[in-house]
C-alpha cells in the first residue's frame, strides 16, 4: 500500500528535491532502524534530528509555559525610550534658542523684509498655478512627517 506522502510532486528547483529526498531518505532510514554506518555526514544529522524529534523531552514544559513565553514576546517588542541623554538635552536647549533667535530678528527686521515677501505672493498671484504647487509640496512634507512619528510609536 502507498501513502499520499510518496505521491509528493516533484520540486521545481533540483537542489531542493535533492535536499528533501535526503531528508525523507534519512527519516526513513532511522524509522526502519537501519544500519547508519553507510550514511553519508548529511543523512547523520538528519537521522541524528529523526531521532530527536522522536523522543520526548526530557524534563516536561511548565505548566504556564505560554504565558511565559509570550510575556517574554511582549517585553521584547515594546520598545524602551532611553532617559533623556546629555546629546539630547542639549539639541532641545539649542533648538529652543534658534527658534527664540528667529522670532526676535523676525520681529525686529520683519517690516524691511515684507516688501519682498509682497512681491513673492504678488507672483504667485500672477501664475496661479504656483502657489498650489508650494501648498502641495508643504502638505506632503507634513503628511510625511507626520506618518514618520505614527510608525515611531
Amino acid at each position: 500500500m502507498t501513502h499520499d506522502i510518496d505521491h509528493v510532486p516533484a520540486f521545481a528547483d533540483p537542489d531542493r528535491e535533492r535536499e528533501w529526498l535526503a531528508q525523507e531518505s534519512a527519516m526513513r532510514r532511522e524509522r526502519l532502524q537501519l544500519d547508519p554506518s553507510g550514511d553519508d555526514p548529511r543523512s547523520q544529522r538528519y537521522r541524528l534530528l529523526a531521532r530527536a524529534l522522536h523522543r520526548a523531552p526530557a524534563d516536561g514544559l511548565p505548566a504556564d509555559f505560554a504565558q511565559q513565553m509570550s510575556a517574554r514576546v511582549a517585553t521584547a517588542a515594546r520598545p524602551r525610550r532611553p532617559a533623556m541623554t546629555l546629546e539630547s538635552l542639549l539639541v532641545t536647549i539649542l533648538g529652543c534658542l534658534l527658534l527664540a533667535a528667529a522670532v526676535i530678528v523676525t520681529i525686529n527686521d520683519g517690516k524691511a523684509w515684507w516688501p519682498s515677501f509682497a512681491a513673492v505672493l504678488h507672483a504667485a498671484s500672477a501664475t496661479p498655478w504656483l502657489l498650489p504647487l508650494v501648498a502641495c509640496l508643504a502638505l506632503s512634507w507634513a503628511f510625511a512627517a507626520w506618518q514618520k512619528t505614527v510608525a515611531k510609536s
